[in-house]
């Protein structure tokens, strides 16, 4: 997991700030850049070397499907756009699931020197040291983070209407432009949640477990245990789940 994550944020220093290859996916500002395929292919070439059985979901490649019980799933370069434009708020993200269960995930900014590491039941960790979720106990105290899908959002109770709500309460609210670094930032008690409306599994897989290994809770938006194959999440220290969650159901 270590190698893997290393191995592709070593394609993300390469290439940050040079020139390279940006092409468009479906959809608006779906980008794709020349160091995700490298950072794929250096991280996936890790994991195949040692694992060559083993399955592997990731964004730009998809599926290479096999029996194993043991799925990697692999965001190269979360946070694309930042990236693109030469905002160093971008990452690694790699989970890694055993029989439908997170059991490992790393997440690495190399351009901050953060390596978010959680291990199933053993705790979260930047750089060595364990990280904690906050003790905010009321959303009006918190600082949040969400980030906005570029379809739908004007759909009823939709991102832009639960943020309005937020912020005309004072309540200060962050867009950072990846989701795993968010997460990351709940984990480690500088946010007091996070919610999203649309997310992908590479997306969240990694940092899921972080902030639940950090002592924090991951739903999705009906308060059910959160699974990465749908596309809804809020995560939270816990203590201000229940009254969050009533803000994103459109019930306060």
């Amino acid at each position: 997991m270590l190698n893997a994550v290393q191995a592709g944020a070593v394609q993300l220093q390469h290439y940050f700030n040079g020139n390279f290859k940006i092409t468009n996916k479906e959809g608006i500002n779906n980008l794709v850049t020349e160091a995700d395929h490298a950072a794929e292919k250096a991280i996936i070439t890790v994991i195949q070397n040692d694992f060559p059985d083993h399955f592997i979901l990731s964004e730009e490649t998809g599926e290479i499907k096999s029996d194993s019980e043991l799925k990697w799933i692999i965001d190269p370069i979360d946070g694309t756009v930042n990236f693109s434009t030469g905002i160093p708020i971008c990452c690694v993200s790699i989970g890694l699931e055993k029989d439908g269960k997170m059991i490992l995930g790393a997440v690495y900014n190399p351009f901050m020197n953060e390596l978010f590491f959680a291990q199933k039941g053993l705790g979260a960790y930047l750089n060595d040291k364990q990280i904690h979720v906050s003790q905010k106990d009321t959303v009006i105290r918190s600082c949040l983070v969400t980030g906005f899908p570029y379809t739908y959002l004007d759909s009823p109770n939709g991102p832009l209407q639960v943020f309005s709500k937020l912020v005309r309460q004072g309540i200060p609210v962050r867009r950072l432009g990846s989701a795993a670094i968010d997460l990351c930032w709940v984990a480690a008690g500088r946010f007091d949640g996070f919610y999203e409306h649309k997310l992908q599994a590479w997306d969240s897989a990694a940092g899921f477990l972080m902030v639940e290994e950090a002592g924090g809770k991951v739903t999705d938006f009906e308060g059910n245990y959160y699974s990465p194959y749908q596309p809804h999440l809020l995560a939270t220290n816990g203590k201000i789940h229940e009254e969050l969650l009533a803000y994103v159901r459109g019930e306060k």
